[in-house]
C-alpha cells in the first residue's frame, strides 16, 4: 500500500496561463535541443549513477495523484549490443513507461495493482501533438503474432475534457487468463500534461539512442570506450 504525503503548496489553475500550452510541440525541442545536446547531458536522463565504485539506482518519475488512481511516468533508456566490429547497435528500444494504480483511501494507493504501459517512440509523438481538444488510442497485445494472442489486451486512451482544460487518461486491461478487467482513470490538468509534454520531448531522443549517437562524435580519440553495460529495461507485461 503506497501513501501519498501530504502536499505542501497547491497551484491553483488560473496562475498557468493558458496561452501557449497547446502550441506546436516543435517548439517545445527547439528549447530543450541545445540542452540535451550538451556532453553527459544524456547522463541526467540514465537510471544509474556511476561514481567508479558503486551504481545507484536513480528513481526520478513524475506523478499525478488524483482522487480514484494515481499516474507516474519515467523514460527507460534503449539496450545496446556489440557488434563485431566493434560498434554499438541498439538491441531493445527504450520506452516512456506510464504506471497508473488504484485509490483505495485518501491520499493511500494500493501499489500491488499497478498496471503499465510503455509508450514507444511513435506513440510519445501522438501525445505530445495532441492539441486542447484532441484524443488518442493506444493498443498493445503481447501475444499479438502467437496463437495466444487475445489473452491479455491493454488500451489507453487520453481524451481530452469538452472544455478543453485538460485530459482524462485511461487505461483498461483484460486478462482473459485471470479473468479480470481493470480499468484506471486519471484526470490531467493543462498544467499537468504541459509538464509531460514538455518531459517526453526532452526524453524522445533519448529512448532513440539519439543521444549516444550524436555525443559519440564529442569524445576524444585518446578515450577508451566504457564498457557495454545494458540498462535494466523494465516491461509494462511485468509486476
Amino acid at each position: 500500500m503506497f501513501k501519498l504525503p501530504r502536499l505542501l503548496r497547491l497551484c491553483s489553475r488560473d496562475s498557468v496561463p493558458m496561452k501557449g500550452l497547446f502550441q506546436d510541440p516543435s517548439n517545445d525541442f527547439k528549447l530543450l535541443r541545445s540542452m540535451s545536446s550538451q556532453p553527459g547531458m544524456s547522463a541526467s536522463i540514465s537510471s544509474s549513477l556511476r561514481d567508479g565504485k558503486s551504481t545507484a539506482k536513480i528513481f526520478a518519475p513524475y506523478s499525478i495523484y488524483k482522487g480514484k488512481a494515481a499516474l507516474s511516468a519515467d523514460p527507460l533508456l534503449p539496450t545496446f549490443s556489440k557488434l563485431e566490429s566493434g560498434g554499438l547497435k541498439v538491441d531493445r528500444r527504450g520506452v516512456i513507461m506510464l504506471t497508473l494504480w488504484p485509490a483505495i483511501g485518501e491520499r493511500k494507493y494500493d501499489w500491488d495493482k499497478r498496471q503499465k504501459f510503455a509508450l514507444s517512440a511513435t506513440e510519445v509523438g501522438s501525445l505530445i501533438s495532441l492539441g486542447s481538444k484532441d484524443s488518442c488510442e493506444f493498443f498493445h497485445d503481447p501475444s499479438m503474432l502467437s496463437s495466444n494472442a487475445g489473452q491479455v489486451r491493454k488500451s489507453l486512451s487520453i481524451k481530452a475534457h469538452a472544455d478543453g482544460s485538460g485530459y482524462f487518461v485511461s487505461l483498461n486491461v483484460v486478462n482473459n487468463t485471470l479473468k479480470t478487467n481493470d480499468r484506471l482513470v486519471v484526470p490531467v490538468t493543462t498544467a499537468e500534461f504541459a509538464v509531460m509534454r514538455t518531459a517526453f520531448t526532452f526524453a524522445l531522443p533519448h529512448i532513440m539512442g539519439w543521444d549516444k549517437y550524436i555525443n559519440q562524435h564529442r569524445q576524444s580519440a585518446n578515450v577508451s570506450p566504457p564498457k557495454v553495460v545494458p540498462e535494466f529495461m523494465d516491461s509494462e507485461w511485468d509486476r
